[in-house]
Parts: C-alpha cells; sequence; structure tokens
C-alpha cells in the first residue's frame, strides 16, 4: 500500500507518520507541506517528504501518481480568517485532490474533517454524526470543511471521513499553546462557570483512527466518524491541569459567557470594519470556552473498530513534557 499524506508537516501528520512507519501493509508514504519544521520530521525509509502547494493542479497530479491511497489532514484552521483564504486552503486543495485522485484511480480517499461543524451556542451532547447540523455553520473554517466534505461525499471515490475532536498531545502548537499563550499575556480568564464539559483527544488516537480507516472495507466505508478519546471532562478542570503542571497558577476569576460574547462581536465587527485582522477575542473562541460539546463515537467503535488507546492524562502528560523540553 502506497499512501499521500497531506498535512503531513504538520502536528497532527507528523503524529500520523509515526504511527503509518510501523504499518507493514504500508510501503510508501508521500508526505507533503508547506513547510519542514525541524521538530516535526519524521526519518525513516518508507517516507519522501515533497513540499509544495496543494493549491496547484500540477504539483497534486504528481503527488498520485505512484499512490493507492490519499489521507487529506491539510487545512487553514483559524476562527478567523478571508473567506478566500479558507476557499483555497480547504475547498480548492481538496477538489485538486478529488480531481487527481480519480484520474489515477485512488483506491481510498481518507479526509479529516471538524467537529466545529456540530457548535452552536448552546450545551450539546453525545452529538452524533447523523444529527442535523446548524444551517448557520459558525465561521469560515467549518463551512468550508463541510464544502470538503460534500465535495468527497458526491465524487464517486471510496471515502472516510473522520471528525476529530479538539487534539492535544506531544507537538501540539494549536489548542494548548495557544491557552497558555493567553494565559502569560493575562488574557486568560474563565468563561461561564467553568463547568462545561470538552472531548478532548490524544493525537495518537486519532493516528490510530487513520490506520483503520485506511484499512476499512465493506460497510465501514463511505461513512462520517466522530473521533474523540470517549471521555469528556471539565474543560477548565484540564486547563487548569495543564498551567498548573507547567507551574502556572491557573485562573480564578470568572466572567460571565453572555458578557463576553458581546466584547467579542464588537471586536469582531472592528476588525471588519478596520485592518481585517484576526481580534484578540472572536465568538466562537470563547463559545469553545464556555459551551458544553460531546460526541458519540459508538459509530466509530462498531464500523472501524475504534478504540481510545491514550487516555486524556495521558495525553497531557506528554503535551507538558514536550512543551517544557522545547520550550515553546
Amino acid at each position: 500500500m502506497n499512501v499521500l499524506l497531506t498535512g503531513a508537516t504538520g502536528f497532527l501528520g507528523w503524529r500520523t507518520l509515526e504511527v503509518l512507519v510501523k504499518d507493514p501493509d504500508i510501503k510508501q508514504i508521500i508526505a507533503t507541506g508547506r513547510t519542514l519544521k525541524p521538530t516535526h520530521i519524521i526519518e525513516h525509509k518508507k517516507v519522501t517528504y515533497i513540499t509544495g502547494d496543494l493549491e496547484n493542479k500540477t504539483f497534486v497530479r504528481s503527488l498520485l501518481k505512484n499512490t493507492d491511497t490519499v489521507v487529506n489532514a491539510a487545512a487553514l484552521s483559524s476562527p478567523w480568517g478571508d473567506e478566500s483564504l479558507f476557499e483555497n486552503a480547504n475547498v480548492h486543495t481538496q477538489i485538486n485532490l478529488i480531481e487527481a485522485s480519480i484520474e489515477y484511480g485512488i483506491k481510498k480517499f481518507v479526509f479529516i474533517s471538524s467537529p466545529s461543524l456540530y457548535f452552536k451556542y448552546k450545551n450539546r451532547f453525545e452529538v452524533k454524526e447523523e444529527d442535523a447540523l446548524p444551517q448557520n455553520l459558525i465561521n469560515q473554517y467549518a463551512k468550508t470543511k463541510r464544502k470538503a466534505e460534500v465535495l468527497l461525499i458526491s465524487s464517486g471515490l471510496t471515502y472516510v471521513i473522520l471528525r476529530p475532536r479538539a487534539i492535544i498531545g506531544r507537538g501540539d502548537t494549536v489548542i494548548m499553546p495557544r491557552l497558555i499563550r493567553a494565559f502569560d499575556e493575562g488574557r486568560l480568564k474563565i468563561i461561564g462557570d467553568g463547568k462545561n464539559h470538552a472531548d478532548l483527544t490524544s493525537v495518537e488516537n486519532v493516528a490510530n483512527a487513520i490506520v483503520l480507516s485506511i484499512k476499512a472495507k465493506g460497510g465501514a466505508m463511505n461513512e462520517i466518524y466522530n473521533i474523540s478519546n470517549g471521555a469528556p471532562v471539565v474543560l477548565w478542570d484540564a486547563i487548569s491541569d495543564v498551567l498548573t503542571r507547567l507551574n502556572r497558577k491557573p485562573p480564578t476569576k470568572k466572567i460571565p459567557f453572555k458578557i463576553i460574547k458581546l466584547v467579542a462581536q464588537f471586536l469582531e465587527l472592528k476588525s471588519r470594519l478596520t485592518n481585517k485582522a484576526e481580534p484578540a477575542l472572536t465568538q466562537y473562541g470563547v463559545g469553545t470556552l464556555a459551551i458544553s460539546l460531546t460526541m458519540d463515537i459508538s459509530k466509530a467503535k462498531n464500523l472501524l473498530g475504534y478504540q481510545p488507546k491514550v487516555t486524556t492524562e495521558e495525553a497531557i502528560d506528554e503535551f507538558v513534557k514536550w512543551y517544557t523540553a522545547h520550550g515553546e
């Protein structure tokens, strides 16, 4: 089996490569991304790095010539940004990959989507894949991820779509580091009552789900799957745990969600009318810190054979050790 992995130079891609190279059924991996990071490189005889832009059709076609399986983990992931940037990064790249996959007869296409599609400004528990999505998705990231899903579903290719929630662990440069920076800058306050629940997901568990998707057969194919650790936590307890382990005193001050959401709404409007830069607060950003969202992963367990192997506590522990060692 020869695999193309996009987004291979990022957090999830790097950790997925670690798992893929250990699988005897996988003979070759083309790993692509925009730039190589010294901390996120796998040196292995199975892995060939080819950097480039997935918005370039010719480049994409060159990647698929000797490939039978595509894993698309590349994305522009941000709570804020110009619509065209998300369209180019998350939709046009998907179109290029799908067209090339059809041309070269790719046997399976695994797409990493997002459970941000489920987000509403209200608590939601045990959300299932078949539950109706909000009529208006929360931001451009969610909108373009859904567009990319629909493109793949209607392509005629054999596919698996994964929606992993809040990925954490060794190598995380997004979720926990962003919260740590906010704390160090004096901007991190408990939003709401601090009791909201959330799914956190070990990056290794997501990587294992990707391998299961690559090998899935029969009724497990052409489906969408929620992926998480299957053990929701009180989000602010987890944040406090990370800060405490990093010798920081967790915040105790609480700000009502309705108030901070209004502030974020004002800052977003100001940004749209001025320089378009990401505001210090976004409505989605504060919403994820105040509102409960948990997912049902029984479908992934039943059809993919997915079982979370790394606990949330273990994922936090490996992140703290990695973050401390690398001085991020």
